[in-house]
């Protein structure tokens, strides 16, 4: 696969995955209805710790590529 092609393989996936990503993003903060749904802070932050965990983990991946870490998140 030649340069160009792989740059728009890229593009083509990281457009798709990132649009997912938001839209899952979207789903979580949907969650915030409290007319719909019982939480408390820490669990709140619990959830907001591991998106930010996960995103820095993609910009020192970007940074420096390695292994996938494949940590799960649970409350």
């Amino acid at each position: 696969m030649v340069a160009s092609e792989k740059h728009e393989k890229f593009r083509r996936l990281a457009e798709s995955r990132t649009n997912k990503a938001l839209e899952a993003i979207g789903r979580i903060a949907n969650l915030s209805n409290r007319s719909l749904y019982e939480w408390d802070d820490d669990e709140v932050r619990s959830i907001i710790k591991a998106l930010k965990a996960e995103v820095s983990e993609v910009e020192g991946r970007f940074a420096s590529p390695r292994s996938k870490s494949g940590q799960k998140f649970k409350l």
